[in-house]
Parts: C-alpha cells; sequence; structure tokens
C-alpha cells in the first residue's frame, strides 16, 4: 500500500496545519506573523541588510487601504492586514513565477484564505469592492518597493504597478526592520484591529 504524501506543516504553536484543507482552528496569529515576518519579498533582491518581508509589506499595504479609503470599517482594514496570510505557510512568489506553477497555486491561497478569515471573524471571501480596493493598496505598496529597494526605474514600476496616486504615496518610506521587531507590530496591529471589530 503506498503511502500519502504529507501535506500538513507543524506550526510553533504546536497546531498541525492540513494545507489542502485548512480549518480555522489550526490558524494562529503568532504563527501567521512569525511566517509573514521570516518570507522575503522580491525573492529577498532588495537592498538593504535586512529582507523586506511580507509582514512588513502588510503593515504598509493596510496603512495605504486606510488612507485610501477614510471611514472604512475596522473589519476591512483586518482584511487588509491579512491580505497575504497564506504565505506564511505557502511562501511569496513573484507573479511570474505564480503564472508559470498554474491554477495549483491560487487553488491552495483561496483555500488558505478563507480559512484564515474565518478564524479572525472575516467572510470567507471578501466582498469584490473590498478586495478591488486592498488590490489598488497592494500595487501601491508594491510600486514604492519596486522603486525604493528592489532596483526598478519610476518608469519600470509604472509599466508593471501603475503609478499611485501621490497623495496616497506621500511620505511613506519602505522600512526593513529585524524579523522580530516587525513579527510583534504585525501581532499588535492585529490585536488593536481585532479588537476594534467587536
Amino acid at each position: 500500500m503506498a503511502r500519502q504524501a504529507r501535506a500538513w506543516q507543524r506550526m510553533l504553536s504546536g497546531r498541525r496545519l492540513d494545507l489542502l484543507d485548512p480549518t480555522p482552528v489550526d490558524i494562529e496569529i503568532e504563527d501567521i506573523a512569525h511566517g509573514l515576518a521570516f518570507v522575503a519579498r522580491w525573492n529577498g533582491q532588495t537592498r538593504g541588510d535586512w529582507p523586506y518581508s511580507v509582514a512588513e509589506h502588510s503593515l504598509l499595504v493596510e496603512e495605504i487601504f486606510s488612507r485610501a479609503n477614510p471611514g472604512v470599517a475596522v473589519r476591512w482594514r483586518l482584511a487588509a492586514l491579512l491580505h497575504d496570510a497564506p504565505e506564511y505557510v505557502i511562501g511569496d512568489m513573484i507573479s511570474p513565477v505564480k503564472a508559470a506553477v498554474g491554477p495549483g497555486y491560487g487553488e491552495l491561497d483561496t483555500r488558505l484564505t478563507a480559512a484564515v478569515h474565518l478564524r479572525f471573524g472575516l467572510p470567507a471571501v471578501l466582498p469584490v469592492q473590498v478586495k478591488k480596493e486592498i488590490k489598488v493598496a497592494d500595487r501601491i505598496s508594491a510600486w514604492l518597493e519596486a522603486v525604493q529597494i528592489a532596483g526598478f526605474t519610476q518608469g519600470e514600476a509604472d509599466r508593471f504597478f501603475g503609478r499611485p496616486e501621490p497623495g496616497l504615496a506621500r511620505g511613506l518610506a519602505i522600512r526593513l526592520r529585524p524579523p522580530a521587531v516587525v513579527r510583534a507590530d504585525y501581532v499588535s496591529r492585529h490585536a488593536e484591529l481585532l479588537a476594534g471589530c467587536i
């Protein structure tokens, strides 16, 4: 009898997350924050002495989303913070690699996203407009990262990510910080937003 391949990962919290059939009860914010703080954006091809982590990116996306949508419900700000949460177990792939991997990556991401959302009181699938606005903030963050730390010219960044409205990007600088510091800030911000949802 053939042995079935393992499709779960042990988390530092002790949880065992089934990657093919994730359940909300196996998701902990500390695991997400830890994983994202150690996952480098841009495959680590950034300037500086620290990698630019997905956790740091997520904090920036939530800030941009809030700027772009004043008065938005706190729960949608929480969704913005968690927009890349599945990457704590599946990593961050640049868009060309995602396209090459095919639909399997997207399906895995969708299942993990739904479990994360349900764990923290969000709908499994976000309203279309909210998802669209988070994507706008995500692209602005990508543009800032591209020109500030990833070696893109402004022209290249404009072509790939779209030039952001000046007001939304004004004064925002990419920060490179130790993973432990970013992890703590991510957990803290999550707690603030979650408390605001109650």
